[in-house]
C-alpha cells in the first residue's frame, strides 16, 4: 500500500475503524503515521477503514428500509448513549432532501434491505461517514419509542411487500447496483 499517498489524501487526525463494525468497537482516533502503524498492529485480522476526521456541526443517523423508506434522525455521538437521539439540530429542507437521496443511493447501490447511514454535516455538506450497518441498532431503549415504532412499521410494510411480490422458482434476493454492474462489467459510476 502507498501509505504516504493515503495519509496525504485522508490527513490527520483521522479515524481507523472496522469496515463493518458496530457499537464503536475497535474505533481509533489516530494522530499521525506512527500512531496509525501502532494501532494497526493491534487490529489483528480486522479489515479497517481510514477516514478523515470531520469536525461536524450537525450529525444524523438515518434508517433505510427496502431501498425506499428513510428516517432521518438527529443524533449526537458526543452525548451519553441514552441521550444521543435527543439532538436538536435544525436541518434545512435542502439538507434533508440531500441526505434522503444519498441514503437511498447508498442502499440501492449496496443492496441493503435494512441499514443505517450516518452523516457528519460540516458547513452544510453531509459526509457519509458510516454506511455499512445492515444489522443496525433498533432497540427501543437505545433509539427511543418513535424511532422504534417507525422501524417496526416500515420493516413490516417491507416484509409484506417482499412476500406479496415473491415469485416461485426465481431469485428473489435484493442485489445491489454495485454487484449487478460489476457482474455485467459496466462502469460503476456513470
Amino acid at each position: 500500500m502507498d501509505w504516504d499517498s493515503i495519509f496525504s489524501y485522508v490527513g490527520f487526525p483521522a479515524y481507523m475503524k472496522p469496515f463493518a463494525g458496530g457499537g464503536w468497537k475497535s474505533v481509533y482516533r489516530v494522530e499521525n503515521a506512527d500512531d496509525f502503524y501502532n494501532i494497526h498492529q493491534k487490529t489483528s485480522r480486522l479489515v479497517m477503514l481510514l477516514q478523515e476526521e470531520i469536525v461536524f456541526d450537525q450529525y444524523y443517523r438515518c434508517y433505510a428500509v427496502g431501498g425506499k423508506y428513510v428516517r432521518i434522525m438527529g443524533y449526537d455521538p458526543r452525548n451519553q448513549p441514552h441521550l444521543r437521539y435527543q439532538a436538536d439540530f435544525n436541518p434545512s429542507q435542502d439538507l434533508l432532501t440531500r441526505m434522503e437521496n444519498d441514503v437511498l443511493k447508498i442502499n440501492q447501490y449496496l443492496g441493503y434491505d435494512f441499514n443505517t447511514v450516518e452523516f457528519a454535516v460540516k458547513d452544510g455538506i453531509p459526509y457519509a461517514i458510516d454506511f455499512c450497518n445492515p444489522a443496525p441498532d433498533a432497540d427501543k431503549n437505545s433509539v427511543g419509542v418513535e424511532n422504534f415504532e417507525w422501524v417496526v412499521e416500515h420493516m413490516a410494510r417491507f416484509a409484506i411487500e417482499k412476500a406479496s411480490n415473491f415469485k416461485e422458482g426465481i431469485d428473489n434476493l435484493t442485489w445491489g447496483k454495485y454487484l449487478r454492474q460489476v457482474i455485467k462489467r459496466e462502469p460503476l459510476i456513470s
